[in-house]
């Protein structure tokens, strides 16, 4: 169900909710302005195209996504992905790989994926937003100290390359730096100013202290891409060909698959604060349906943002009319303020990017993982923030995942057991008869376990019960079969009992039922021991 019709059975389009839900989108849309340009300063485009993608996502995801308090637009978190495909493809490259990837969203969502993403474990979540967070940190060093343009394609050689400078700093730009990031701090700390928001503190102040004083070596939005364009481009393709295409799908299932965990962690947050319940089908069609609109607009990758979505909450947004608002009052800064933008010093958005790097990386949640969660998790957590900080995003989640779910494999397979079965006094059975009981699911990283029970025992009888047992996998069955043979050559007569009506069906399937003799198939272990007092049928 779309968000849009959502709100409308919930009578929240009513005029009634129509104050708070206007006061919410003019905040978050304030507060949306300098981290839209931000966002896609770092990601290697234009300033107003980050402004763009707010404005196309911010409508098309609070109308037709799976949350009715959803604000969505350019994220901190694909800033890395988005600046490597613009140095490879070109800004071209990256609004087809965009487009390619609302594609796969809306697919995801109408093959009601959205509960698979939610699997992904904390650790890996936590390692590659931290991950993130360092990277966007390191990588706003150059615009906030003023530092030559930097060389280097791994993040070691940038790393490297900046201490190197770091001393070549330029003072003026320091101190706009520095200046700008205590003022996006301070309504934290004085209460008369908690009602305004940080980032737009600091952008009017040191615009205005720029557009006085006209500092020639500080870099400014007008003196590094000229001034921005007013209003919002007609619907028009990027560009690019078919040729294109091939070597975008790998970035195109990058930005999905980020997009897709971003807007659903987001969701999930806004459900925790606001009392409502996401669809995450629906929300991963709305993120898609967004990318797909928003390049044709001029604009990059859209998610679902946490710290706005959180924004629209707590002023009273309670409906998808919030979120267009805010779009509204980002078209009204272009229409009527964009020439004031080319004071807006770079040296700025880097501090408020800052704060954006801290709040990803949640270090007090990393540190607490570290030191309080299982030895694995915490390793499986680091390993995935290093290889995200020194090698790739995507080879750091591929890895973190596998890892997480060998991890799980090893204990799962660690609480199978298959042990010796006391039989009960006064029940039927001849002398030799040994039971074992299988405690847990036979699947395939228990087999060894299987295996060494089975050849440990040398009885001319085995019983083995499966009535502990909530399911079985294909390897585990053709170990069982291949060890009931196995048995049978030693002089073993082996009869299964208490297995479900599905672990017998699959039983008879793999045909282990029809190679069992007459009789060795039993409901319970009663039945199995009194089965065990006749004769063997196979020797018959």
């Amino acid at each position: 169900m779309f968000a849009a019709r959502e709100a409308w059975r919930a009578g929240l389009w009513a005029p009634r909710h129509w104050a708070g839900n206007i006061a919410a989108g003019v905040i978050v849309g304030v507060v949306a302005l300098p981290l839209a340009m931000a966002f896609a300063i770092a990601s290697g485009v234009k300033p107003e195209q980050g402004l763009y993608t707010s404005i196309v996502a911010g409508v098309v995801v609070s109308l037709f996504g799976g949350s009715r308090v959803q604000i969505a637009g350019p994220t901190g978190a694909f800033i890395v992905i988005l600046a490597g495909i613009v140095a490879e493809h070109g800004v071209v490259g990256l609004q087809l790989a965009t487009l390619m990837a609302g594609l796969i969203l809306c697919a995801f969502g109408l093959a009601r994926l959205g509960g698979v993403i939610r699997y992904i474990p904390l650790p890996v979540i936590l390692g590659f937003t931290a991950g993130i967070g360092i990277i966007i940190w390191v990588g706003q060093w150059q615009p906030f100290f003023g530092l030559p343009a930097v060389q280097g394609h791994f993040f070691h050689e940038k790393l490297w390359f900046l201490l190197r400078n770091l001393p070549a700093l330029d003072p003026v730009t320091t101190a706009f730096g520095f200046g700008s990031l205590a003022l996006v701090l301070l309504p934290r700390k004085v209460d008369v100013l908690r009602r305004i928001p940080g980032p737009l503190l600091a952008l009017v102040v040191a615009t205005a202290v720029q557009g006085l004083f006209q500092f020639p070596q500080l870099a400014t939005i007008g003196s590094t891409f000229g001034e921005l364009p007013r209003g919002l481009p007609l619907p028009h393709w990027p560009g690019g060909g078919l040729d294109q295409i091939v070597p975008l799908i790998g970035p195109a299932f990058t930005i999905a698959l980020l997009g897709a965990i971003e807007s659903l962690l987001s969701a999930v947050v806004a459900d925790s604060m606001a009392g409502t319940r996401h669809n995450s089908n629906a929300e991963l069609f709305g993120q898609g349906l967004a990318n797909v609109l928003t390049p044709l607009f001029g604009g990059i990758a859209a998610t679902g943002a946490i710290a706005r979505t959180a924004t629209s909450i707590r002023n009273g947004g309670t409906a998808p009319l919030a979120g267009v608002v805010h779009a509204v009052v980002l078209v009204l800064v272009l229409l009527a303020l964009a020439p004031l933008a080319r004071n807006i010093p770079l040296a700025t958005l880097a501090s408020i990017l800052f704060v954006v790097a801290w709040n990803m990386s949640e270090a007090h949640r990393v540190v607490r993982l570290v030191r309080h969660a299982p030895r694995a998790d915490a390793v499986i957590l680091c390993l995935t923030l290093l290889l995200t900080v020194f090698a790739d995003l995507v080879v750091a989640v591929n890895i973190g995942i596998v890892l997480s779910v060998l991890h799980f494999l090893r204990r799962m397979a660690s609480s199978v057991d298959v042990a010796p079965m006391a039989i009960p006094d006064g029940a039927h059975g001849k002398e030799g008869v040994r039971a074992l009981q299988v405690r847990g699911p036979l699947f395939f990283a228990a087999v060894e376990s299987l295996r060494e029970a089975f050849r440990s025992e040398s009885s001319p009888v085995l019983v083995l019960c499966l009535d502990q047992t909530p399911f079985a996998d294909a390897t585990a069955l053709q170990a069982l079969d291949d060890e009931i043979a196995a048995a049978r050559t030693r002089g073993t007569r082996v009869i299964l009992c208490g297995a479900d009506a599905r672990i017998r069906a699959k039983l008879s399937r793999m045909g282990t039922l029809s190679r069992l003799g007459a009789g060795d198939f039993q409901p319970d272990l009663a039945a199995a021991l009194e089965a065990a007092d006749g004769p063997d049928p196979k020797a018959a």
